[in-house]
């Protein structure tokens, strides 16, 4: 089987690839980004092309040589804060490229099945009694990367109804793991107490945004496993929340990893890490995914946790060892 990943070079295409290694026989991998990864990738069945997926005609080029079976779109500008900061480049990188990559299996009639990912930032700012979110709730997007993804889940829906394509849809919730770059906000948290652990002459301060907002966190290892497992089995044109259950604040999280890590810490506001407007709590249910296609998530919150300490822990070492 072939599976074309897009967004290759991020930490949650890394984690997809590892899950076919270790579940799927007789695959092959192609994987675009418009940067190489950070990282050796020597398997034989693995290849990768840089390419920007605004280059339709390439990108067309591309999909018409390759066939692939299955498509997992994981390529956006998927920052929330940065969206803030360029909104109009949040909204191309996140709706042109998938209208790129549904007409070019349109026009070549590429029987793919695609699974277009979104978010849980297009739920938007909700009540308590609307808590957990369902499918079926009425996107309503506050920032700029929630309204392209809004828009990325419409135009998922014409092709999936209108056109006859394969098309599956996730409102995928925060998702934490190893290989998660420093731009979100549990990298960033673990990162900085790990420096500060090395350095404990200095003040033990931790700064941050917001910490009073709630949020899903889910394994990044559950999301691959529920992204393969919807290429195999969702339903196309339907929405699949990929979600814990449960919430956590942040301050919450600062907390367990204290403990987990031995640490006192201050916290300190940093007004550069508030947005404009946030999403006070956010929290998911996964009933329809179960139901459905038989995934839950396997992960506590504290493996999860304990997992990327130790990765940050060793790219520590490395860095002092190099």
């Amino acid at each position: 089987m072939k599976y074309l990943v897009t967004g290759f070079s991020g930490f949650v295409a890394r984690h997809f690839t590892q899950f076919l290694e270790e579940n799927v026989e007789n695959v092959h991998v192609l994987g675009l980004d418009i940067g190489a990864p950070h990282y050796n990738e020597t398997r034989p069945w693995v290849q990768f092309e840089q390419i920007n997926l605004l280059e339709k005609d390439r990108l067309e080029a591309v999909i018409r040589s390759f066939a692939p079976d299955y498509i997992l779109h994981l390529a956006s500008m998927s920052s929330v804060s940065k969206s803030w900061e360029e909104p109009e480049k949040s909204f191309t990188n996140n709706t042109n490229i998938f209208l790129n990559l549904v007409e070019a299996l349109r026009h070549n009639h590429i029987p793919a099945r695609l699974l277009s990912v979104g978010s849980s930032e297009e739920y938007g700012i909700v009540t308590e009694t609307e808590l957990p979110l369902r499918e079926n709730m009425h996107p309503n997007p506050i920032s700029p990367y929630a309204v392209a993804r809004v828009s990325q889940e419409l135009l998922s829906k014409v092709y999936a109804h209108g056109y006859g394509l394969q098309i599956v849809l996730t409102r995928s919730f925060n998702h934490i793991g190893r290989w998660q770059n420093t731009r979100f906000v549990i990298p960033s948290f673990v990162k900085q107490l790990v420096d500060l652990k090395k350095y404990p002459e200095r003040a033990q301060v931790l700064y941050t945004g917001d910490t009073s907002i709630v949020r899903d966190f889910v394994d990044v290892r559950d999301v691959v496993h529920a992204y393969h497992l919807l290429l195999q089995k969702g339903q196309s044109g339907q929405v699949y929340n990929i979600c814990s259950g449960k919430g956590h604040s942040l301050r919450e999280i600062i907390a367990l990893l204290s403990e987990l890590m031995e640490l006192e810490i201050k916290i300190r506001t940093n007004p550069k890490f508030l947005r404009p407007a946030d999403n006070p709590r956010i929290i998911g249910s996964y009933r329809k995914i179960a139901q459905e296609v038989g995934w839950k998530p396997r992960y506590s919150l504290r493996e999860s946790l304990q997992d990327i300490i130790q990765f940050w822990e060793m790219e520590a070492i490395a860095q002092t060892t190099t």
